[in-house]
Order: C-alpha cells, then structure tokens, then sequence
C-alpha cells in the first residue's frame, strides 16, 4: 500500500504538467470509449442475435443489462476499496485486457446461457474502470476544472456508441453477428498495453491540498461522513434515473429503426453513430462547461444545467419515438440526445468534489453501484418486458414504441432530483471544500 504522505516508487513525486495531464485524460477517454464500444455492441447485434437464437424481448433486455450489471455494478465496491489503496493504472490497465477478452469470446457463444456467461465476464471487468479513472482524473485536475474534465472524459460514451454503430453494423451486414465481437474486442487488449507504459500514478489529493497533509482516513469514517452529505444522495438520484432512460433508449434504438421504419442496419447504425458522436458529444461537452462556468457564480449551476437537459428530452423523445417517418425520428433524436448528455460532467464532478479524497474511487464505485444496478440492470429489461407486454394487443412496432416512451417518466424524475439537488449544493460545497 501506498501512503499519501509519503509516495511510493508507484507514485510520482512531480506535479503533472498541464499538457501531460490532458495527455493522460486523453487515453482514459479513449479507454473508456473502449468501455462503451463493449457495452453497446450487444444492442446493435440484438435484432439479429434475437432471430439467431430465437430470443424474446424479456431474454434480450435481460441479456443487455442484468446480465451484465450484477457483478459489474457489485464488484465495483472492493474494486474501488483496493484502488483506494493500490495502483490506479495497472487496476484500469487489468481490467480493460479482462472485459475486451470477454467481449470476443461473446463471438463464439451458440446459446442464450452461453451469451449470458461472456456478458458477465464484460460486467466483471469494466467494473474496474470507472471509479478509479475518476479518482485519476480529480489527482490530475483541480475542482475548478473538474466538471470539465470529467465532461471531456465522458466523451467516451458518445464516441464509444458512434464507433459501435458504425463498426458493429457494418460488420454485422457484412459478416455477422458474431465478427461483430471479435472486431472490437480484440483491439481493447492492445490499449491495455499501452495505457500501462504510459500513464504515470499521481500523489493522491495533491490537486486539493499539500500532498504531505493527506492523511489516510478510516473507511468507516470515510463511509460515514459521505452517507451524511444530503447531495451526495440527491446526485445519485439524478443520475440513476437519467440513465435509465439512456439505458433503456440506447440499448433498444436499433431494434426500434429495425421494426418501425424496416431499414438496414447500415441505414440505422451511420445516422446513429452520427447522431451520438455529434449531438450526444455537444451535450456531453455542453453540460460541463457551462456548470464549470456558471458554477464561479452560484454552486447550484451543477444541478439546474443538467436538469434543463433532461426536461429536453421529454418533448423530443416523444417526437422522436413517434414520428411517421425514419427522417424525422432521427432529427427529433439530436436534441435529445444534446439535453441527455447534459448530466454527465456535473454528475461525476459534484462526486468527486464532494468525497473525502481518500475514498474518492469508493464514492464513485458506491454511485455506480446504485445507477448501474437500476439503470443498466432494469432500464432495458423495463423496455424489453413492457414491449411484450404491449405487443399482445398492439402488435411488436407499436409495444416497443409504448414500452420506450414510458422512459419520459424517468427523465422527469431526474430533473426533479438534480434541482433539489440545485437548492441543498452551496451549503455541501462550503463543507467539502471551504469555498462559497
């Protein structure tokens, strides 16, 4: 183990330099678009693994979240205890080797159990990357430019589903499904290797405070005083709900163009990897530099903005999901997918801010821990399960329409969350950090 104080031979002793640490920022961007590209690919593949395997929409939805959030979201709690403790890059570096494994071995399953098994391995690795690349990230930035750091980092949602779309449908037209696995996981394993010889482990907190005045804290400690920060809680809530209607839309949009508009999968996937490496990226981009911005004139800026976002796509979900036409499906989708994005840099950086540092992987682990579990493990199966529900007396197009808007829901329940949020945040901030 390594102590803050005093920094071990796995630490560096010098402060980062500036382009160095938008250097290191850069590779865990591009690790974590590896992230998405793995988690993503299955709903791209979904309409013809479900005509390959015979599959229903209960099976698929389950195949596309719970599958794969169970351990991913459980074992990110002694994963993020260790990367408290050890070294941050070799634990992101292991685990992006792992769920890359996984996710080409998931082309040569030949049974939905078979699928189900690789899906948890993905789950098992990926949960290794984003509570200590968070904590990398806060040792390499000050809070000032955290939101957009964080913002920039989760870029590699919106890059990692535009390259799945345009990887995995050509592929998938052009030589199956089970390629599809092959092309973008194998490639994964090379950037393990590199981001391990590259990346630098930084002295813990010193973007906070003098290295040699961190002192470790207790867990106990450490656990009870982040249960007691009321928009620790508040955060938690805006972010599980807004993600379980990106969950629930992303993991089914292909399905959705495929069914109601009966179009190829490249007529599908180009727009789309379009439509989230632009539009989703803008929003993505816009939600932490507008609340890194308004945040120097009222701390409350870290909820509104991204509330703002999610009231979006209420309106432009609904006109996206029921438009007559393909063309105005994926136009109505651009705002949406702007407003959705909002959240993401606010959300990770208010934790971050908020945490005690030495518990700062554990606090991002604890909040994936319950967004994954709810979102990634229930959105799509809330989809997949209402759709057939739905499809009994409305037919397949229009019970995956229904079951999709019902997410709306879930986007108002966000917004409210991250205003409350809004209201209680000056007077957690002045505690975390001593600024007001």
């Amino acid at each position: 183990m390594s102590n803050a104080a005093a920094p071990s031979t796995e630490q560096s002793s010098q402060p980062a330099s500036s382009r160095y640490s938008y250097f290191v920022l850069g590779v865990l961007t591009l690790v974590y678009t590896f992230n998405f590209i793995d988690r993503q690919i299955i709903a791209i593949l979904s309409p013809a693994i479900k005509e390959d395997l015979g599959l229903s929409d209960s099976m698929l939805g389950l195949l596309k979240g719970l599958a794969f959030a169970v351990l991913y979201t459980t074992l990110g709690i002694p994963i993020a205890w260790l990367a408290d403790r050890w070294n941050r890059v070799n634990i992101i570096a292991i685990s992006l080797a792992l769920w890359s494994g996984f996710t080409a071995l998931s082309g040569i399953t030949t049974t939905a159990t078979q699928l189900a098994l690789a899906r948890i391995g993905v789950g098992i690795g990926e949960a290794g990357c984003s509570p200590p690349a968070h904590s990398l990230i806060s040792d390499y930035f000050p809070k000032e430019k955290r939101a957009s750091a964080l913002a920039i980092y989760s870029l590699g949602i919106p890059f990692g589903q535009m390259f799945a779309f345009l990887a995995g449908g050509w592929v998938l037209q052009e030589l199956g499904w089970r390629n599809a696995f092959f092309v973008v996981g194998i490639p994964g394993v090379l950037l393990a290797i590199i981001m391990k010889l590259a990346i630098r482990e930084p002295i813990r907190g010193a973007q906070d405070v003098q290295a040699t005045t961190v002192q470790p804290v207790k867990f106990s400690q450490g656990l009870k005083q982040l249960m007691t920060i009321p928009t620790y809680w508040g955060v938690i809530a805006g972010v599980t709900f807004a993600s379980f209607t990106g969950y629930g839309t992303g993991l089914w949009i292909v399905d959705f163009y495929r069914r109601t508009y009966e179009l190829s999968y490249v007529e599908i996937t180009v727009p789309l990897a379009l439509l989230n490496g632009v539009a989703y990226g803008i929003g993505t981009y816009l939600g932490g530099y507008l609340t890194d911005r308004l945040g120097k004139k009222g701390k409350g800026a870290y909820g509104w903005v991204p509330a703002l976002g999610m009231l979006l796509t209420i309106p432009c979900g609904w006109l996206s999901l029921w438009s007559p036409n393909a063309l105005g499906a994926f136009l109505w989708s651009a705002p949406f997918l702007i407003g959705l994005g909002m959240y993401l840099g606010p959300g990770f950086s208010l934790v971050q801010t908020l945490a005690p540092i030495k518990l700062r992987a554990f606090a991002t682990a604890f909040f994936f821990l319950i967004l994954n579990l709810i979102a990634l493990g229930f959105g799509p199966l809330w989809v997949g399960a209402l759709s057939d529900i739905f499809a009994a007396d409305y037919g397949e197009v229009t019970g995956l329409r229904i079951a999709m808007t019902t997410l709306a829901a879930f986007s108002l329940l966000s917004a409210g969350a991250f205003y409350w949020t809004s209201l209680k945040l000056p007077a957690d901030w002045a505690k975390a950090t001593g600024e007001r």
